[in-house]
């Protein structure tokens, strides 16, 4: 079988990771000259760079007024587990897992915590449960966007403005590239080696007046570590939402992360950051339309998410391997693509069907995408010779 021809174009930017991601176009580590390393993050200039990425947050996200902003520490999933271990536990809990992040908060809520009033809402990967049977007067735990199936929900419709409990979600992969109703969340998470390409290590937090409510009038039966604590004594940590962070936070961290805000605004904030997902995310939408051997794992339109694009294989002769020859065929894919310079880390996540993910978010550029779906086809091809499967 003839070896297929080498495309002509390549990606410029060959970062297509679901996290941490592609920096912004035209970064450098000239953008972190102003970092305030080797400073305390307790003087005025290291408070004031954490407020300024707090306040930034706030202008880009378009975070109403009344609720907190924090920065806090290990990540998404650091922010995700102080609301879960802070505020569970005086209501019934609803947790919906589709995936393998939100499984996470699944087997927290049900196996660590121990909720005895608890139900999970599980769904398949690339499916989403059934919106329709959260219950409201309970306390909901899910994950607006997952990265692992691509699959989002696809609005916040489906939660009332008179709901009883909280609504907890974690939002890293969604914030900044979709448009997520914050008025209609108790708790927001996110992680800014995300959609904004920052460097790693620390989480923030949001939470409406219903959550600081919450914090300041329950007090949780278990101990709570100090990186988990918000209130004391009946009252929020106030400096948690001012800069005073809980851990000695990376002022080098947090000054890539004011560096991707400014560009955000510089570009025209919020929407242009959607736009960009969509218009990125539209590229492989058009191609696996036309794709003879990738389709999405979702399969529902409606709930395909625009930053996580994850494929599994959709030719006759590949789909009849088992899923140990289909896992080895993708990673030999990912593999050619990474040796080539073409690609870095595009595998499935190790828990989701054999395939590939791409991240579509807003610090991609479209055009590399689109060099990236000729080489898709051609490593695609020429594995599958390898193989010797029929064509």
């Amino acid at each position: 079988m003839t070896a297929p021809a080498l495309p002509g174009r390549r990606p410029a930017n060959p970062n297509f990771s679901c996290g941490p991601t592609s920096k912004r176009p035209g970064w450098s580590l000239a953008a972190l000259a102003d970092a305030a390393v080797g400073r305390s993050h307790r003087s005025e200039l290291g408070k004031r760079k954490l407020r300024q990425a707090i306040d930034l947050t706030r202008e880009i996200l378009e975070v109403p007024a009344d609720y907190r902003i924090g920065i806090v520490p290990a990540s998404d999933t650091g922010a995700v587990e102080m609301a879960l271990w802070s505020m569970l536990g005086p209501r019934p809990v609803d947790v919906l897992a589709w995936e393998s992040f939100s499984e996470v908060w699944a087997v927290d809520v049900g196996e660590q915590l121990k909720l005895a009033d608890t139900r999970l809402m599980r769904a398949p990967f690339g499916e989403l449960p059934d919106l329709s049977k959260v219950d409201f007067s309970h306390d909901v735990v899910f994950a607006w966007n997952g990265t692992t199936s691509g699959v989002r929900v696809p609005n916040g419709d489906w939660i009332p403005d008179n709901r009883g409990g909280l609504v907890i979600c974690d939002a890293t992969s969604g914030i900044f590239a979709q448009d997520i109703p914050l008025r209609k969340l108790d708790v927001v998470t996110f992680s800014w080696q995300k959609v904004m390409g920052s460097e790693a290590a620390h989480g923030i937090i949001i939470l409406s007046p219903r959550a600081a409510e919450r914090l300041t009038t329950y007090v949780p039966p278990r101990a709570l570590p100090k990186i988990f604590r918000m209130a004391e004594k009946g009252k929020l940590i106030e400096g948690i939402f001012a800069g005073d962070t809980i851990n000695t936070p990376s002022l080098l961290a947090t000054e890539d992360y004011i560096d991707a805000l400014k560009w955000a605004k510089s570009i025209g904030g919020i929407r242009a950051l959607q736009a960009r997902a969509d218009a990125n995310f539209a590229v492989l939408r058009d191609w696996e339309a036309h794709s003879s051997w990738a389709r999405f794992l979702c399969r529902d339109p409606r709930y395909l998410s625009n930053t996580a694009a994850c494929f599994v294989f959709a030719d006759p002769a590949v789909k009849a391997l088992d899923a140990k020859a289909q896992g080895a065929l993708a990673k030999a894919i990912v593999s050619r693509l990474e040796k080539d310079g073409i690609a870095f880390d595009i595998s499935a996540y190790k828990d989701a069907p054999p395939g590939i993910r791409i991240w579509t978010g807003s610090t991609v550029e479209a055009s590399d995408l689109v060099a990236l779906t000729d080489w898709l086809d051609w490593a695609y091809a020429a594995e599958k010779a390898a193989l010797k499967l029929a064509a």
